[in-house]
């Protein structure tokens, strides 16, 4: 972080006052999400609140550092084009500022009235908002203003996680009773005695893996946005990865020239698919008129040309950093565009894979990024965990939760949230163990308490739609003070 001491006052300024709010997210997405991770540990008595909410502070930071980044640029990604390419500019910024406010107001209202609402829609509702916003802003088609594809995608993973939890779960339920006949471990806690000790140890597991899941999920939330911050304010140090290996710099000046071909190849197809309509040129006072397919020529042999004349990142001038990484996200949105034309299976496999390659500088976060965004999500979790975790623990069935319940929703909430960091999907651990912990107790027939359940559901349904409106009118007001 040498950058810092060759900063203006100002600009040092914005950039802590931006990462500020940013780790302000982390940090109310701790206390507010990860109490679901707990909720059960504590109500079975299989730890004490303290060291439960400790120990799931931990495994929050260790998760950061372990998921990979693939979550945190499929949240970014839901950002079109123009607005990804226009993050170094006082509009860039407040985009990102109305994110990060509207998905911290919405989430800390939540928490206070104790209801277990999701980070996750919170986000991708501020995110459409925003890029609704802009797209009205600028005079442009409401479809232009997000990418549409992304966030079909990931909203497909929001909805059926948490029919995932609740079913699951009360499936698991009854094999534990049909398999496991010891009573004991489908009674609620009596007093303040401790599981037996299997059904203890996998409780406290099943626990500290949703923690871990939950770390590797929400975390990378988190680092997107803090990247898209970095590359705004300091677009010569951040706006490509300066450490990618010299074959990789190879790999993406191979997969412009690939597309180079590709799109020479089919000249025709492409003006047949411009006539038709199918595909749209972008207008020339917008903010990035060469993001469309015509203008991804270009952009491939631009990338070749400036990558010719350096064999690492680190070689290329800074001046030029910023071209590059713009070059590369327009070329890459048009042959997403192309591979959605692509004639044949084989073939968007093989554009998949040029992109992949292509993408490689501009997908990454510094360790220090890392480190930070753990250190405010895992002291989060040991902030304010109370109220989230009476709501999950007591409300949601008529009886309080019981050893197998508990360990059966906690086991689905681990796998389903740890399958979708593999596939690099967002999904939201306050839905999906919450749902989990209700379908435990339709399954165990220990019935179902009407009004925190209809609470939970109005949070699920208003939080997409307040946060879009939180964020489309925070991106006018910040934008017109830009």
């Amino acid at each position: 972080m040498d950058f810092l001491w060759g900063l203006d006052g100002h600009t040092l300024l914005l950039l802590l006052a931006s990462l500020g709010i940013a780790l302000s997210f982390e940090f109310v997405n701790g206390f507010h999400d990860t109490a679901n991770a707990v909720a059960t540990v504590i109500y079975t008595k299989s730890l004490r609140a303290r060291t439960a909410v400790v120990l799931s502070g931990v495994c929050n930071f260790l998760g950061v550092h372990l998921g990979g980044i693939a979550v945190a640029y499929s949240i970014v990604h839901l950002l079109p084009v123009d607005l990804l390419v226009s993050v170094n500019t006082n509009l860039g910024l407040a985009m990102v500022f109305s994110l990060l406010v509207s998905a911290i107001l919405w989430n800390f209202g939540t928490w206070y009235l104790g209801l277990p609402a999701s980070s996750s829609h919170t986000l991708i509702g501020a995110i459409l908002g925003v890029g609704l916003a802009n797209a009205v802003r600028e005079g442009l088609p409401a479809g232009s203003g997000v990418n549409w594809h992304k966030a079909m995608e990931v909203g497909l993973s929001l909805l059926i996680s948490p029919v995932m939890g609740f079913v699951l779960a009360g499936g698991l339920l009854l094999l534990l009773r049909r398999y496991l006949k010891n009573a004991a471990l489908h009674s609620p806690p009596v007093g303040d005695a401790p599981p037996p000790a299997s059904m203890r140890l996998a409780l406290i597991v099943s626990g500290l893996g949703v923690s871990l899941a939950h770390g590797s999920n929400d975390g990378q939330k988190g680092v997107g946005l803090i990247m898209l911050i970095l590359i705004g304010i300091l677009p010569g140090a951040y706006a490509l990865d300066v450490d990618t290996p010299s074959r990789d710099v190879l790999a993406v000046r191979e997969a412009a020239a690939r597309f180079t071909d590709y799109f020479d190849a089919h000249r025709l197809e492409i003006e047949k698919a411009y006539a038709a309509g199918a595909l749209a040129e972008r207008p020339a006072d917008g903010l990035a008129p060469r993001c469309d397919v015509r203008g991804a020529v270009a952009a491939a042999e631009a990338i070749q040309v400036r990558l010719a004349q350096a064999d690492t990142i680190a070689a290329l001038p800074e001046k030029d950093r910023w071209d590059v990484r713009t070059d590369i996200l327009c070329l890459d949105d048009a042959s997403r565009l192309m591979e959605g034309m692509a004639a044949s299976a084989g073939e968007r496999e093989m554009i998949e894979g040029w992109r992949e390659a292509l993408r490689r500088p501009t997908e990454y976060a510094p360790d220090w990024v890392l480190l930070a965004v753990s250190l405010a999500l895992g002291v989060g979790t040991m902030v304010g965990w109370k109220r989230i975790v009476v709501t999950i623990g007591e409300k949601i069935g008529k009886s309080r939760l019981s050893y197998s319940q508990g360990a059966a929703a906690q086991v689905v909430a681990m796998a389903t949230i740890g399958l979708a960091d593999g596939l690099g999907l967002p999904v939201s651990t306050t839905h999906v163990l919450s749902s989990g912990v209700a379908g435990a107790m339709a399954a165990g027939k220990s019935g179902l308490q009407a009004s925190t359940l209809r609470s939970i559901a109005m949070a699920w349904a208003f939080t997409l739609p307040v946060a879009m409106f939180l964020g489309a009118g925070l991106f006018f007001l910040f934008a017109l003070l830009a």
